[in-house]
């Protein structure tokens, strides 16, 4: 009998489990990726889902049986949630998220705790699997234990989980692009100043 243990790559747009992993099957994790530990609310998975289209993230775990897709019962993410668009993210509801991850990501948990870094002067990896706790709660010993990094969202207020995601996504996106652009300046620069050296040969 299926359970759990056994990774659900869920088409979100039908709701429909496209196919069932076995346990002797290969890690599936793909980084960057999101994982929701036991999340309450259908509205979240989702607006996680939104979140990891519109910042690169490739896949969005969860773990628990609180929020399930059950198209039999009716159960599908929001109808905002399900647009043709998004197929570029791959769900995935299993509860063991870490055992299908590669050697070499990066678990990060986005949890308030003393030794966290601060999200605006965190350095994203590039391997990088967010982990996020639940909405009534925080991550366990088990998930703690799993995570290499700390990072905490400065705000005045607790953020919910949706909001948490779309936060330290943006922050790693728009980090990216500074990087970019300040390759693309520095290497314009180069480029000046190599053109500046030849100039001046040529001239003599």
């Amino acid at each position: 009998m299926k359970n759990l243990r056994d990774p659900i790559p869920v088409d979100f747009t039908s709701g429909a489990a496209r196919s069932w992993w076995g346990p002797c099957e290969p890690p599936h994790g793909v980084t960057p990726a999101v994982a929701l530990v036991n999340p309450k609310y259908p509205h979240n998975v989702g607006a996680a889902v939104r979140a990891a289209t519109c910042f690169g993230a490739r896949q969005v775990w969860w773990t628990g049986g609180r929020v399930t897709l059950d198209v039999s019962k009716g159960e599908r993410l929001p109808r905002e949630e399900r647009m043709k668009g998004f197929r570029d993210v791959t769900l995935v509801q299993f509860d063991r998220v870490f055992d299908q991850f590669p050697r070499g990501t990066v678990p990060v948990a986005v949890e308030r705790r003393a030794q966290a870094e601060s999200l605006d002067e965190f350095e994203h990896p590039e391997d990088a699997l967010y982990v996020f706790g639940p909405e009534d709660g925080s991550l366990g010993k088990v998930e703690l234990r799993h995570c290499h990094r700390f990072v905490v969202v400065p705000a005045r207020y607790c953020l919910n989980l949706a909001a948490a995601v779309y936060v330290v996504l943006y922050d790693r996106e728009a980090k990216r692009l500074a990087r970019e652009r300040k390759e693309r300046a520095a290497e314009a620069e180069r480029a000046v100043r190599s053109s500046s050296r030849d100039g001046g040969s040529s001239s003599r």
